[in-house]
């Protein structure tokens, strides 16, 4: 299956506030995104076989591996240097990656080109783009990855800054405007957007007793005022809060239009989990308080990212860490699909058997599931099939693996 190019009448939708932001997160599961996620990873891993440290920063930088792109702050934390020592250094490996490219034949790389083609409008490539950062999460790195993209495509390094220039400025003008662009109600209806994470998908704990008391202030704290974070005031915390990308702040203002919502506090914990023997912290989005003084830990995920082993990893841990506080736990995924819906969905018999059977004899990669693709597999079949089965999908080089037992080896919370 080949990618879709950008489609030149994109440009001749109605020029609405909101018309880059999908609905619903399913709308935007594509292969196509995954097969530029899988070649970026490769083009990084060759990069990086002598350059262990910036490959490291581009990963964290760009998300390749599913995860929310890391701030500045953040990645200089890492290292022991400043925010503006991470973005130099940053360049500078995007930089040496498009030299390491050209030097090896492949750029314009294939699976660019055809996505994001030479000689396409600006404003078709901005819209694409802003609804990719939607669907993605990315808007941390929006800059960044939208220029990486269009030079892997071909286009020389004026226009793709050009157009990254474009898709930024939208995303600041939606950022200053966020009550109004990012939860406006329609008339007689509910917010604009993807759908309201109540109530049926809470993962309530059994058995438990009172629930543990809401933190009063973030755990995460040392990137807050990174300038790549957007920020707006909510009536039920009463007070400004900042927001990583257009997702989480639609999460926030639906909840702040919620009666069944009392109050919420963003960040309230930083917890451990372990991936291949190293250990990371994640923050989950934040706990709510319902009304009848339950609370709910709720961290947001965008559909087509759920199934990553990094991130798998991540919500059992979070999960964990909900219920021994006695709390419920929720994954929002931006879609109608949650994992509730997904462990329903139907996946045909035949592109079941297949996968299983190759997974029976060891990891399942690229060539393989292109294979699979031309049978009939779906992107929502692969997700669905990962969350059931627990199987470890790793991207960017994209390797699929049926584990015989999950990894649980999570570290007790971590407080920072």
């Amino acid at each position: 299956m080949q990618a879709e190019p950008i489609r030149a009448d994109a440009s001749e939708r109605a020029d609405n506030d909101t018309a880059d932001f999908p609905d619903d997160l399913r709308d935007h599961l594509s292969f196509d995104l995954e097969e530029c996620a899988h070649t970026l990873g490769e083009l990084v891993d060759d990069y990086g076989a002598d350059r262990e440290r910036a490959a490291t920063i581009l990963r964290l930088r760009l998300g390749i591996a599913g995860e929310r792109p890391e701030t500045l702050t953040r990645i200089g934390a890492r290292f022991d240097f400043s925010r503006d020592r991470a973005r130099q250094l940053h360049t500078k490996a995007v930089g040496e990656l498009l030299r390491h490219t050209v030097r090896s034949g492949r750029l314009p790389v294939p699976e660019y080109a055809r996505r994001y083609p030479v000689g396409t409008r600006d404003s078709v490539l901005t819209r694409a783009l802003l609804a990719e950062t939607y669907a993605t999460d990315g808007d941390i790195a929006v800059n960044d990855l939208a220029y990486l993209k269009l030079r892997l495509a071909g286009h020389d390094s004026t226009d793709a800054k050009r157009v990254a220039g474009y898709v930024t400025q939208r995303i600041v003008g939606w950022r200053k405007k966020t009550n109004h662009l990012l939860s406006r109600l329609r008339e007689n209806g509910p917010p604009a957007g993807p759908p309201a994470p109540w109530p049926h998908r809470i993962d309530w704990p059994a058995g438990a007793g009172s629930p543990a008391a809401l933190p009063t202030t973030a755990a995460r704290a040392f990137d807050l005022d990174d300038d790549g974070r957007g920020r707006f005031y909510l009536h039920k915390p009463g007070r400004d809060i900042g927001f990583d990308s257009g997702l989480e702040a639609r999460l926030m203002r639906l909840l702040d239009t919620d009666d069944r919502i009392r109050t919420f506090q963003e960040y309230p914990e930083a917890i451990g989990y372990r991936v291949d023997g190293e250990e990371h912290l994640h923050f989950p989005t934040l706990v709510a308080e319902l009304a009848d003084s339950r609370r709910v830990l709720i961290d947001v995920q965008p559909l087509g990212h759920i199934g990553f082993h990094v991130n798998r990893t991540k919500a059992r841990a979070a999960r964990e860490w909900a219920h021994e506080n006695g709390w419920g736990w929720l994954l929002w995924t931006g879609s109608a699909v949650g994992e509730p819906e997904l462990a329903g969905h139907s996946v045909p018999v035949a592109v079941h058997d297949r996968l299983t059977e190759l997974l029976a004899d060891g990891p399942v990669r690229r060539d393989a599931l292109q294979r699979l693709r031309a049978d009939g597999l779906e992107p929502l079949d692969l997700l669905a099939l990962t969350v059931r089965h627990e199987w470890r999908w790793e991207r960017a080089p994209f390797r699929l693996s049926a584990l015989e037992q999950p990894q649980r080896d999570v570290p007790a919370p971590v407080k920072v």
